[in-house]
């Protein structure tokens, strides 16, 4: 037997000879055997205990170096260009060593957040400690949790924002990554969850102050339950995925399809082609093709990514970030119709008439090639005159035809005449760090209303299609208003002197009627608040009830499968109809269509709501450091307890508290939507023109509290009563309540 190494001897072995720290390797090295093999685990032991060496599985290594094969998360490229890497095995004292990632031509292109194998090896001499080449992507990532730290003796707590979580998580010291008590932080599972305990949790963000603009959207992800987290079966299937085959696919590869997209698009599922129809009894007539990337050939039913995709409902998106419904893998790249690159594609081919009618279409499943990834004010400038290099050779063979035949479909909009409502839309524009840089209204210019009729124009010929092959499926359905919403509408419109004719079907031409009646007058922005108020909400079902608000006798979904579950739904559809292969829509799914069509529309609910609320504390933050200034302003809402009012500014709503109002009792008229003064007269309707100065404006709520200064120009009367919102009917009211109360009691202690 050789002599037991010395402590000093088993680290130098270990340091020198990364690959080879096992028990075995070590006993192997200094010739140690039988009996000996106890006193060299009892060093080795020790060494743990002290800190020197750390134990993983069956083999030691030296806490303060990275294992010569290790996990790293991929971090965005640095100042200079060079792509680094986070070492996620770092248990040694001090700050993780920085990693140079060393790609060869042949390696992927990698990404921000991908988790990679890699081989590392030591450098001196570097700004960096170590070089990685990549070995493979990681298709696993582990469970993430927000919440809030709170700091302990042996490193803290947290807990999380989900207000369905009641369980803490514990840090280690190690762990804790610099967190301060009351930092809102991202954090991951740290090893196995044991049966018994609590969690254990690695910092892996530290995002501030949770009141802050940068955790507004991940608080309301976490607080309205949409799921951000992929789980690891799910992005397996997605990272084994390749690019589909031409096959019996129709190949389209020729056809100058070009996508059109906001310039900040991550990802593009819809590609279009116009062109004069050759057909001499067609004279004037167009056709247009639409393709939409084919999610059904890689989201098969049943799969992990189907389930995953069907929990989720749809895509949700915020000013900084978008929580997709597939991941990234297929959304943003096999799915999405990239610049030049082959894809597969489900296209149908639409015949117009010189008015823009549709006479026939034809589906296909295929494979395309788009020619141009083109945003929408660089289409819009070439068409106006001012192309770019890129729009330029594509303007009178592609754009142009475009254009001709989205004023043939504008032409027939006007014939059918869906519902008109002006109502802008707000944009978000944040810096770097999540704060809120500006609030401006988005460009409706005519390439947005082009590709938007094209859409709907696509997704009419889906529904036909399915419906004249007897094919189930989920239409898009959107009925008319309810009688009781009508008849409010009605008398809001007589109340400002305008009609809506009573005693016939309804039809949008009517509210479309009214929208311009008011259009020229003081009463538009009120017309167009309760219009839009009347109007039920859409949602998803297997019966055809037509889309009111489009004027559409039939209408589905099958635009955007990379965000709408829906639109998977109505492909698989298609894919059943025609026969086109064996990840069609089946007997099981056709079963659950209801169920499937009301979770999936309270998905959509869910994420409007999140939405929403990501928006209003977005804007609380960005207007509390104006708090005391004064807006214009318009009353958007009517309540019991106050006013609405949104600012013209920024769209933002805020209440005005009915005690501020005046000395006076209001009383409210639900019907009408108006709040009036008993003493002063003075009446507050929808659509009023008012001034107000921000009083509060709460970041963590997204509330904003208005003080009201003057209505249509005016200061308001105030009553004098002497009680603020209060007068004799509330005094009744009340002794009326109490007195009900107290006969209550009464007959309550009669029956004990």
């Amino acid at each position: 037997m050789k002599k037991i190494p010395t402590k000093e001897e088993i680290l130098q072995w270990i340091s020198d000879n990364p690959t080879l720290t096992s028990k075995r390797d070590i006993a192997k090295a200094f010739g140690i055997k039988g009996a000996a093999r106890i006193d060299l685990k009892r060093i080795l032991r020790e060494l743990a205990a002290e800190g020197h060496l750390e134990k993983r599985s069956k083999t030691y290594r030296d806490p303060n170096r990275l294992p010569p094969v290790s996990v790293l998360q991929v971090q965005a490229p640095d100042a200079d260009g060079d792509m680094m890497a986070a070492a996620l095995e770092w248990h040694g004292d001090g700050d993780a060593p920085r990693v140079l990632i060393v790609a060869k031509p042949s390696d992927p292109a990698l990404g921000a957040g991908d988790r990679i194998l890699a081989r590392l090896t030591a450098v001196k001499g570097e700004d960096y400690q170590y070089e990685a080449r990549l070995i493979r992507r990681i298709g696993t990532n582990p469970i993430r949790i927000l919440g809030v730290f709170h700091m302990g003796s042996e490193g803290g707590r947290i807990t999380p924002v989900d207000k369905g979580s009641d369980k803490e998580w514990r840090v280690h010291a190690k762990d804790v990554n610099n967190a301060k008590k009351g930092e809102l932080v991202e954090a991951e599972l740290a090893g196995p969850r044991g049966r018994m305990g609590l969690p254990r949790a690695r910092i892996v963000a530290r995002l501030g102050d949770p009141t802050q603009p940068k955790a507004v959207s991940l608080i309301a992800i976490h607080q309205h339950g949409i799921p951000d987290h992929f789980p690891d079966a799910v992005i397996a299937q997605a990272d084994r995925a390749k690019p589909a085959p031409l096959g019996k696919r129709e190949d389209l590869r020729d056809l100058p399809l070009v996508t059109i997209d906001p310039a900040d698009a991550r990802d593009h599922d819809d590609a279009c082609y116009a062109h004069a129809d050759d057909d001499p009894s067609n004279k004037g007539g167009h056709v247009v093709w639409v393709a939409i990337a084919d999610v059904a050939h890689y989201v098969t039913p049943g799969s992990e990514l189907d389930r995953e995709a069907r929990k989720r409902g749809n895509s949700s998106y915020f000013p900084d970030r978008v929580v997709p419904m597939l991941p990234d893998r297929l959304s943003g790249d096999l799915c999405s119709l990239h610049e030049g690159v082959p894809r597969a594609c489900m296209a149908v081919r639409m015949v117009l008439d010189a008015d823009g009618t549709k006479i026939s279409h034809r589906f296909t499943r295929a494979m395309m090639k788009s020619v141009a990834s083109l945003n929408y004010e660089e289409v819009q400038a070439a068409v106006d005159g001012d192309a770019n290099d890129k729009t330029g050779p594509l303007l009178s063979g592609v754009l142009e035809p475009l254009y001709a035949a989205y004023r043939a479909l504008a032409n027939a909009r006007k014939h059918r005449q869906p519902l008109e409502l002006d109502l802008p839309e707000r944009k978000i524009v944040l810096d770097d760090d999540g704060t809120v840089r500006s609030v401006d209204y988005r460009d409706w210019l005519d390439a947005h209303k082009m590709i938007e009729e094209f859409m709907v124009l696509a997704n009419v010929a889906a529904a036909e299609e399915l419906i004249a092959k007897r094919q189930p499926l989920l239409f898009r359905v959107h009925e008319e208003p309810s009688p009781e919403k009508l008849d409010a509408l009605r008398e809001t419109a007589q109340s400002a002197g305008l009609n809506l004719a009573k005693g016939q079907v309804l039809q949008t031409r009517h509210l479309n009627n009214l929208l311009k009646q008011a259009r020229e007058t003081e009463f538009s922005e009120q017309i167009s608040i309760s219009t839009l108020r009347s109007m039920q909400q859409a949602y998803y079902g297997p019966e055809n009830f037509g889309h009111f608000g489009l004027a559409l006798k039939s209408y589905a979904h099958f635009t955007s499968p990379i965000r709408r579950y829906a639109d998977l739904i109505v492909h698989r559809a298609l894919i059943a109809a025609h026969g086109w292969g064996d990840d069609g829509l089946t007997p099981d799914e056709i079963a659950r269509l209801e169920e499937t069509s009301k979770h999936i529309s309270d998905t959509e609910r869910r994420s409007m709501m999140a939405e929403r609320d990501t928006t209003d504390r977005y804007l609380a933050s960005y207007l509390s450091e104006r708090v005391g200034t004064e807006f214009n302003a318009r009353i958007s809402g009517i309540a019991r307890f106050g006013v609405f009012a949104r600012l013209d500014e920024t769209g933002a709503d805020g209440l005005i508290p009915i005690r501020t109002l005046g000395r006076e009792y209001f009383t409210h008229d639900e019907q009408a939507q108006t709040l009036t003064g008993e003493q002063t007269g003075l009446k507050l309707g929808l659509g009023t023109l008012i001034t107000v100065r921000l009083a509060e404006a709460d970041g963590v709520t997204g509330g904003l509290i208005l003080e009201l200064l003057t209505v249509e120009g005016k200061s308001p009367p105030k009553g004098g009563s002497g009680r603020r919102g209060r007068g004799p009917v509330r005094r009744k009211a009340n002794k009326s309540q109490r007195k009900k109360a107290k006969a209550k009691r009464k007959v309550a202690r009669t029956r004990k």
